[in-house]
């Protein structure tokens, strides 16, 4: 049975909730990929999908210029689902109206059903034919085409939910892919495994079979090197390119002095003791201060750093007898923060140093086993292939490091009051039972100095601030709700154990629209 021989294709028009799209359809085990609305037909074609899902997006119907639904999503006949724009689409498609709405729905609604359809029909009661779901549109479907009845609506817009009169095509005005949709995944279920009569395979036994297979194929009988940061992606990276190809892999764990406290050494004990993997150190701590000395932009410094990884791996790569390949622990939430994605649609939020921060000229070739998959997919995966658990939950550590957890230039006496601060910080989390609680938790070197008291003496000192998110894709966060004692304890610790830092702050944005690094 092939892993992807039932898949979903999702068609992109710019909405930032599409990749939620795609991962609500992995979550049922459903595999699905994501295309450009304007991509080549035979692309769709030779994709071979068992049904379309059309997402939202930033633009309107009327307009000149809109993105429109390629006539070959109808001519493969098969089920098709609009969200959002995509349902305007489909009525702007099939000749009815679409018009800007007197009242914008943005946030919270209530959709009223009144007729059976095999989309929602079992998931609500007969007594409640509601749902509460989340909106996000200015315009709205004002006249049905003739071939589409109404299933749904809300009290500003008649035509909420609506279903072809006789093909399997649907639309909702609605998101069911974010977590704000009552019964949502199960809508996006319902479509995807009774609709569109896909089987469950996707999985993390079949993603790591289909995944060495690939990497076998890809690398063959050559060398590879792994950039090894000690986080969560390239270890998993590490551990299934170690069961594909053994020692053909050499991990390279580059201290560019960005580190945590000890991390070096804990890099080292479990990945030579643990794993049975090779990993070779590289001591590159003044090569990076002396390429970050007197930059304070950030998206400099992410590509300073990602430069210098580079001649790192390539240093070592001619060392290594063969060695073409380098491979890295890129995930999807890191290809759509770099518009890296292969649709092309989303903005450049920030370069990660390993997708927008590579050189052009660079003689390795790349080699990404993870990079369409999400955090929570990386972490089952992780379990799959062994590796501890303390390992798999560990919270994400960014590629730069510590170089963008110190605002503007990157000063070496900057980097142990905040390793201090910070392995403060995750050792209370962790003796509070918090740490798994959160998602991400970490400390930041803000060079700016505040007056303080110590003892009966004036201090002019610097401040740290603290962050810690909950969230589960890494796409949107929440900032995490710690209690007010522990934060005492903390802040009262740092400033006590930590010299030249004075005050300590705590962060209580969200994403968006903050990022969950701060640079």
């Amino acid at each position: 049975m092939s892993l992807v021989s039932d898949k979903l294709l999702v068609l992109d028009y710019g909405s930032q909730y599409t990749q939620l799209i795609a991962r609500n359809l992995r979550e049922i085990g459903v595999y699905s990929e994501i295309y450009a609305w304007d991509a080549d037909p035979e692309s769709i074609v030779s994709f071979n999908p068992k049904g379309i899902v059309l997402s939202g997006g930033p633009e309107t119907v009327t307009g000149q210029e809109a993105p429109f639904i390629p006539p070959i999503v109808f001519d493969l006949n098969i089920p098709v689902l609009g969200i959002c724009y995509g349902m305007q689409a489909l009525a702007h498609y099939f000749g009815g109206k679409v018009a800007t709405s007197d009242k914008r729905e943005y946030g919270h609604a209530r959709v009223a059903f009144d007729k059976h359809n095999e989309l929602t029909d079992g998931l609500l009661s007969q007594s409640d034919v509601t749902l509460d779901v989340w909106m996000s549109h200015s315009d709205k479907v004002t006249e049905l085409p003739d071939s589409f009845h109404k299933l749904a609506s809300t009290s500003n817009a008649e035509n909420v939910v609506i279903g072809h009169n006789s093909r399997p095509i649907f639309g909702l005005q609605f998101h069911p892919e974010v977590t704000h949709t009552q019964q949502g995944q199960a809508l996006i279920r319902r479509f995807a495994v009774d609709i569109c009569g896909c089987r469950t395979q996707w999985n993390a036994g079949n993603i790591i079979e289909n995944e060495i297979n690939k990497i076998k194929q890809q690398v063959k009988s050559d060398q590879v090197i792994l950039g090894l940061s000690g986080g969560v992606d390239s270890a998993v990276a590490a551990a299934l390119l170690h069961k594909a190809i053994g020692d053909q892999l050499t991990c390279i764990f580059v201290d560019h002095g960005l580190l945590r406290l000890n991390e070096g050494d804990d890099v080292m004990a479990v990945f030579n003791q643990k794993l049975g993997v090779k990993v070779k150190r590289v001591n590159a701590q003044e090569q990076f201060y002396q390429q970050l000395a007197g930059v304070s932009d950030p998206e400099e410094k992410r590509k300073i750093i990602g430069r210098e990884f580079i001649k790192v791996f390539e240093d070592q790569a001619g060392q290594l007898k063969d060695a073409k390949w380098l491979a890295q622990g890129t995930i999807y939430p890191d290809v759509i923060e770099s518009a890296g994605a292969k649709t092309g649609k989303a903005k450049v939020i920030k370069s990660h140093h390993n997708v927008g921060g590579l050189p052009d000229d660079m003689d390795l070739d790349l080699i990404e086993p993870l990079r369409m998959l999400f955090k929570d997919e990386v972490r089952k995966i992780g379990m799959e292939l062994g590796l501890p658990h303390d390992m798999v939950y560990r919270h994400p550590f960014p590629g730069p490091g510590l170089g963008v957890r110190i605002l503007g230039e990157v000063k070496p006496e900057y980097v142990e009051p905040l390793q201090k601060a910070d392995h403060i910080f995750i050792t209370a989390l962790r003796e509070h039972d918090l740490y798994d609680q959160v998602s991400q938790a970490f400390a930041v070197f803000l060079p700016v100095k505040s007056v303080g008291v110590v003892g009966d003496n004036r201090a002019y000192e610097y401040v740290i601030a603290l962050r810690a998110v909950e969230t589960v894709d890494f796409m949107t966060a929440h900032w995490a709700r710690l209690p007010h004692e522990f934060l005492s304890d903390v802040s009262h610790k740092i400033i006590n154990q930590v010299s030249g830092i004075s005050r300590v702050v705590y962060d209580i944005s969200g994403k968006p629209p903050a990022t969950i690094e701060w640079e």
